[in-house]
């Protein structure tokens, strides 16, 4: 228990960090762009040799494909509600729905570590960097954008570790769900955390990425994709 509590910490303690950068300086949209897209191909490495095979080897293709659906429903909803709630709080809002959405995607992405560690094969490194990498531009666009609609930075900083605390937990949830469950189940969270997370990059980080950084958005995401794949070939 206390090895998955201290991995999920060092992977929400990017939220922090990122929050950090973001009041330390002003960062230029094709520098968020660039980390976004590094985030997002080792993202999808973790998704392809992490999650969906994993998933596939514990419980088969069932489980997995339901996991998948009710991953990609579950983000999708939720995501829609954060951004309406955005669109009432109008201006108040700045930079929450960034920090509700790293909520939405650490939980998942998060506990998968806390499988890991459960099953005695150790915390994924490619899954850990994915995700440390991955809060980076959220919790730096969130803290910039909350700077400057007149937040303090004690306010900042708190939403962020409060956050960075619930993925925290997130992993020991993980870690409590493989000590009680069959393998079939596993497989289904496996895929509830690889459909959250396609959505998740399909529908706004990606685009995102490519916003900002334009062409660079792609050499930037081939170059996470092959240093996650490189660390979970070693691990």
């Amino acid at each position: 228990m206390w090895e998955a509590l201290g991995w999920g910490t060092v992977a929400a303690s990017s939220l922090v960090i990122g929050a950090v950068l973001g009041l330390a300086r002003q960062w230029k949209p094709s520098q968020i762009g660039v980390v976004l897209g590094f985030g997002a191909g080792a993202l999808v490495s973790s998704i392809s040799f992490e999650l969906f095979q994993e998933g596939f080897v514990k419980g088969g293709p069932l489980p997995l494909a339901f996991g998948l659906v009710a991953g990609a429903l579950a983000f999708f909803f939720a995501d829609r509600g954060v951004e309406r709630l955005g669109g009432r709080m109008g201006a108040g809002s700045a930079g929450l729905p960034l920090a509700l959405g790293a909520l939405l995607d650490g939980i998942p992405e998060q506990a998968v570590l806390g499988l890991g560690i459960a099953q005695g094969q150790g915390v994924s490194i490619a899954l850990l960097v994915a995700i440390f990498v991955s809060n980076l531009p959220e919790s730096i666009g969130s803290s910039t954008d909350m700077k400057a609609a007149g937040s303090s930075p004690r306010r900042i900083i708190t939403l962020w570790t409060v956050v960075a605390a619930a993925c925290t937990l997130a992993t020991l949830g993980g870690y409590a769900i493989s000590r009680i469950t069959a393998e079939r189940f596993e497989a289904a969270v496996d895929g509830f955390a690889a459909g959250a997370l396609l959505v998740m990059l399909v529908g706004s980080m990606i685009p995102e990425a490519t916003e900002k950084a334009k062409d660079k958005a792609g050499l930037a995401a081939v170059l996470g994709f092959a240093v996650a794949a490189g660390l979970s070939g070693i691990s």
